[in-house]
C-alpha cells in the first residue's frame, strides 16, 4: 500500500491495481456484513477486477448515469440493505464514478443514521474530485446535488487500472477537474500543462490534483470559506449540465465544468481580475479538448436562471468563485444574470456534441 501523505483523516491510496491493498485493508477492519455497490457499467467492467480479492459480500447494482442520481435510486439501495438486514456495523464499498460515489456515500451516511463506506472511484473525474472531500448527495427536481450531507469515507482506493475501461470522452471530461485545480492553486502546474503536447493523464497527475484539493478541504471541511475555491467553473457548469440533462443530448459533468471554467474565466477577465492573454490561454485549451455547444437567447436566459438555484448562493445573489489571477481565486463574487448570459456567449459555438451520455 502507498497512501498519499495528505491531510484528510482517512487513507487515500493511488495505485495501478488496488485489489491487494483493498483486500489487506478490509482484513484489518471489523464489520458485520460487506456490501459492494456498482452500477450496470462498473458491474461489467470494474467489479471483475476486484471480485476475487474481496471477502464474502453482497453485490448491489443500480442503473448507470446522472439521470438515476435520484432519491428513487437511493430507495432501491436502502431496500437492498434492509433486505439483507444490514446493521450499523455494515460496510459499503462504492465502486463507480462520481454519481455512484456521491449517491452511495449519501445512502450509507443516512442508513440507520450512518454506516461506514469506502470509495473506489473508477472514472478520472471521480478520482480527481468526487472521491475525497466528504460531499455526498443526489439530484432533486432537476437540480444538481440538491439533497445531501457531509460525511467522510473510511478510506479511498484509487486504481488507475479502471481508467482502461473508459472511453476517451470520459477521460477527457474528467481532466477538467485537474485544469480547475491548477487554475485555482498551482500556477506552475498550469504553465507546465500549457507546454504539454497532450493531456497528461497518469498517477502523478491524480496525486497532484488530490494534493491541492485535500489541502483545501482540510482547511475548510464544510465549505464555509476557502473550500469555495473548488467551485470555480461549477456555478455555470452545473447550470449547463442541468439544462442539457433536462432539454437535449446530455453533457458529461466534466464537459459542463470545462465550459463553466471558460465562462467564469471570461467574467474574471471582464472584471479585470485576469489579463486578456491569460483568458485566451484558458479558452484555447478548453476549445481544443472539449465540445462546443449551440445556445440561443432562450437557452442562455434559462441557464442563467438555473444559476439562481445554486447551493452556494446567499441573500438572493448568485455567488461565483472567480480567478483572482492564475493560481489564485476570489470567492463569493456576486454576479448578475446578465454577466452570465454574456459569458455564455463565449462558449456558443455551433459544433455538435458527439457520442452518448455515459
Amino acid at each position: 500500500m502507498n497512501p498519499l501523505n495528505l491531510p484528510p483523516a482517512y487513507p487515500i491510496v493511488v495505485e495501478g491495481n488496488i485489489a491487494d491493498s483493498l483486500s489487506l485493508f478490509l482484513s484489518r477492519q471489523h464489520y458485520s456484513q460487506l456490501f459492494v455497490l456498482c452500477d450496470t457499467h462498473t458491474q461489467q467492467h470494474c467489479y471483475p477486477l476486484l471480485q476475487a480479492s474481496l471477502p464474502a459480500h453482497h453485490l448491489i447494482s443500480i442503473p448507470a448515469g446522472e439521470a438515476h442520481k435520484t432519491l428513487d435510486t437511493c430507495r432501491q439501495i436502502w431496500e437492498q440493505l434492509t433486505a439483507h438486514a444490514a446493521d450499523r456495523s455494515a460496510l459499503l464499498i462504492n465502486l463507480g464514478g462520481g454519481v455512484l460515489c456521491d449517491m452511495g456515500g449519501f445512502c450509507a451516511a443516512t442508513y440507520k443514521r450512518g454506516i461506514r463506506f469506502i470509495h473506489c472511484p473508477t472514472t478520472l473525474l471521480s478520482q480527481l474530485d468526487a472521491s475525497i472531500g466528504g460531499k455526498l448527495g443526489v439530484d432533486f427536481m432537476g437540480l444538481k446535488n440538491h439533497i445531501g450531507v457531509f460525511q467522510d469515507p473510511l478510506a479511498v482506493f484509487i486504481g488507475t487500472v479502471f481508467l482502461q475501461t473508459l472511453p476517451s470522452r470520459e477521460i477527457t471530461a474528467g481532466f477538467a477537474e485537474h485544469i480547475k485545480h491548477l487554475l485555482i492553486a498551482d500556477e506552475a502546474g498550469w504553465q507546465e500543462l500549457l507546454q504539454a503536447d497532450s493531456l497528461p493523464i497518469h498517477p502523478a497527475t491524480i496525486a497532484r490534483s488530490l494534493g491541492i484539493k485535500a489541502g483545501i478541504v482540510a482547511a475548510d471541511p464544510h465549505e464555509k470559506g476557502l473550500r469555495k475555491a473548488l467551485n470555480f467553473g461549477h456555478t455555470i457548469g452545473h447550470a449547463l449540465e442541468s439544462y442539457f440533462l433536462q432539454s437535449r443530448q446530455a453533457l458529461l459533468h466534466g464537459e459542463a465544468v470545462a465550459l463553466g471554467i471558460k465562462a467564469e474565466a471570461y467574467i474574471s477577465l471582464q472584471r479585470g481580475y485576469i489579463q486578456p492573454g491569460e483568458y485566451r490561454q484558458i479558452a484555447a485549451l478548453i476549445d481544443a479538448h472539449y465540445p462546443a455547444v449551440t445556445l440561443n437567447k432562450e437557452d442562455m436566459k434559462a441557464i442563467a436562471t438555473l444559476c439562481v438555484q445554486d447551493k452556494k448562493n446567499e441573500g438572493g445573489k448568485i455567488l461565483c468563485t472567480l480567478l483572482g489571477d492564475i493560481g489564485k481565486v476570489r470567492i463569493n463574487e456576486a454576479v448578475s444574470k446578465e454577466e452570465i448570459e454574456q459569458a455564455l456567449l463565449q462558449i456558443n459555438v455551433p459544433v455538435q456534441i458527439h457520442g452518448n451520455h455515459e
